[in-house]
């Protein structure tokens, strides 16, 4: 037996490790303690200041504090795409004071923001003004049926990409692994897991801790590799839970965080390799994580590919909407708007596309939103959505 220490290895760090996970993650008793805490330091939100230095909009952010981890770093990495200076980092931002609701949306508290973002419970956005405004859900889950066997799985792809994956299998002897030690832990996010995550997001990257992912996922779950030629070239650490027969896809990675993995199609195989396995070990669902409301998330459009169910999240995400407005109508603004289409979000609970557009910036529909569990999309006119919109910060009257 291996002497080698566990991460969190004592009572105590191992009770810490659970905690901070379900925390997050738990769709039970620590989801209800989240939705409280939430409730209880929601009731004067911190404002949240991010103006970008290269032609970008203002943003605002004010809400949950969850939002601060997902919405403004999310919403700052879109800017920085259409900054004229690619590359720099992003502006500072400016946090200010604690606010009334009725500040914050009133734009008292940023009166130089251009867009506006608040993370709130639905109850609360639903009285939001919707003026030059967008309700979305705060964030989506991806998920895969995969009850049709691992024939069931292929068919799930286009015929192109399902063809090449077969013949790639067959040429590069993929094969998919299931690790159990320790060691393999370590392979994975030493090797795997951490350069992929620099390599691709640099300062923005988020992640589970170590003693987290061990505790947590690795002891909880599956560890599975892809081999090519006999060699691992990728990794996925995956939740397991057999009572509801999901496998949830948490930690991912491919060797030495090589881009080259990405463009050989070594990460779409082990994601096919994953799926594979839960259909033939007698799982009915692979959840393939979360993501913003936004098509312009690179992992979204990633993963449409294999025609996932677009859900409402089981955690404390459920209930929390995202209420986006435009406060000045601008240039940046408008080229930011089109350029990331949000999921919207009814009071029934149906998801549904916005594409924006004017007469100087065409749609962006090259950006796919087909998939189970959105209703279909829409086309928006930017002069007709920002009707009203100032060259200022304007106040408006509103139910809170």
């Amino acid at each position: 037996m291996s002497s080698r220490r566990e991460p969190g290895g004592g009572l105590v760090d191992r009770w810490r490790a659970h905690a901070a996970y379900a925390w997050q993650n738990d769709t039970g008793a620590f989801a209800a303690l989240h939705h409280w805490v939430d409730a209880a330091t929601g009731m004067r939100p911190r404002v949240t200041e991010s103006v970008g230095d290269g032609g970008g909009p203002a943003l605002m952010y004010a809400g949950v504090d969850d939002g601060l981890v997902h919405v403004l770093p999310f919403l700052e990495q879109c800017r920085d795409k259409q900054s004229r200076y690619p590359g720099d980092a992003t502006a500072p931002r400016r946090n200010g004071r604690r606010a009334s609701w009725r500040e914050v949306v009133t734009g008292v508290t940023a009166p130089d923001a251009e867009l506006i973002a608040v993370g709130c419970f639905a109850a609360r956005a639903r009285r939001l003004p919707r003026e030059r405004a967008l309700l979305l859900p705060f964030r989506v889950s991806l998920e895969v049926p995969v009850d049709g066997g691992a024939d069931g799985v292929r068919r799930r792809v286009s015929r192109k990409d399902r063809q090449e994956y077969v013949r790639e299998r067959q040429r590069r002897s993929w094969a998919c692994e299931v690790a159990d030690r320790p060691e393999d832990f370590d392979h994975f996010y030493d090797r795997m897991h951490r350069p992929t995550m620099q390599r691709r997001h640099g300062a923005a990257t988020r992640s589970e801790r170590r003693d987290i992912a061990y505790q947590c996922l690795f002891r909880r779950g599956v560890l599975l590799f892809l081999r090519e030629d006999g060699e691992r070239v990728a990794g996925m650490l995956c939740r397991l839970d057999p009572a509801r027969g999901t496998l949830m896809i948490r930690l991912a990675g491919v060797r030495d965080g090589a881009e080259s993995h990405y463009r050989s199609g070594t990460h779409m195989a082990m994601y096919l390799s994953v799926l594979e396995w839960a259909a033939t070990n007698g799982l009915t669902r692979v959840n393939l994580s979360g993501c913003e409301p936004f098509l312009s998330k690179g992992i979204f459009q990633f993963k449409r590919k294999l025609h996932p169910e677009v859900v409402l999240p089981a955690n404390h995400f459920a209930g929390k909407r995202l209420w986006l407005q435009v406060r000045r109508d601008t240039d940046a603004l408008r080229d930011f708007l089109v350029a990331n289409p949000p999921l919207t979000i009814d009071d029934d609970g149906r998801l549904r596309a916005v594409y924006f557009h004017d007469r100087d910036r065409p749609a962006r529909t090259g950006l796919r939103w087909e998939c189970p569990g959105i209703v279909g999309s829409r086309l928006v006119d930017l002069d007709e959505f920002l009707v009203g919109a100032p060259a200022g910060a304007a106040a408006h009257p509103v139910r809170t």
